[in-house]
């Protein structure tokens, strides 16, 4: 992703149309600046930019100043997005407390798609692990967890890796085999799985279950692949 469309997508994620993106970056470019002015620089027409600058100040990344004419300055960048964070972490908590339901997701098998779907489902079934995990994948895909995984043995979890190339993860069983390629398989605590295609050029497609039987055979493969890598390597 290019750098300029990696700014927009991110400031889109806390909350901000592309459109508003796109102006409150020419603001932290410019500083403060007219409506008139933003138009220029964004290459909008004057009434989207005054709408847009209005909705920033409303969503709490610029403000307004009543000079001679009006202008407006944006609120640092990371003021903004921890104001936003702050904010949603205490909606989170009042969510998760007052809006129950009924999750039936362990006895389904539901199918992932989009690379960000996948890292964000692969990221919670990490962070919810008790006591062991099996992650079969690429190098590349498994350094983007590394972070995760490095947490997970330095409190004690099991961690084992099915994988391409050297682990720099401390405290991890790491079996290395042929080329992984895009095909990317987890199991979590033998409860959950989490199986398909993962990372750049791929389909981005995965299957999610907690099915009893699902995990079973996915649990057998994983143990017969790592089985296979120790007669190859004569272990």
């Amino acid at each position: 992703m290019q750098e300029e469309t990696k700014k927009i997508q991110y400031l889109t994620d806390f909350g901000l149309s592309r459109q508003e993106a796109v102006v409150y970056e020419k603001l932290l470019q410019y500083g403060k600046q007219t409506g008139y002015e933003i138009a220029k620089e964004a290459g909008i027409s004057r009434s989207n930019a005054y709408t847009s600058l209005a909705a920033l100040v409303e969503k709490g990344a610029a403000y307004l100043v009543e000079e001679s004419a009006k202008r407006y300055i944006p609120i640092p960048v990371g003021e903004f997005c921890g104001n936003r964070i702050r904010r949603m972490e205490k909606e989170k908590d009042w969510l998760t407390e007052n809006l129950t339901g009924n999750s039936q997701d362990e006895d389904g098998y539901i199918t992932i798609e989009g690379s960000g779907n996948i890292r964000d489902k692969l990221t919670n079934l990490l962070m919810g692990t008790k006591e062991r995990v099996y992650l079969s994948a690429s190098a590349p895909c498994i350094a983007t967890f590394s972070e995760l995984l490095q947490k997970l043995t330095a409190e004690g979890r099991k961690v084992v890796l099915i994988t391409d190339g050297p682990s720099e993860i401390a405290g991890a069983r790491v079996y290395l085999t042929e080329a992984k390629g895009c095909q990317i398989g987890v199991i979590v605590d033998s409860r959950y799985v989490l199986s398909g295609e993962f990372g750049e050029g791929s389909m981005n497609t995965c299957l999610y279950s907690g099915r009893k039987n699902f995990v079973l055979l996915f649990k057998n493969a994983l143990a017969n692949e790592i089985e296979l890598i120790k007669i190859q390597k004569g272990e």
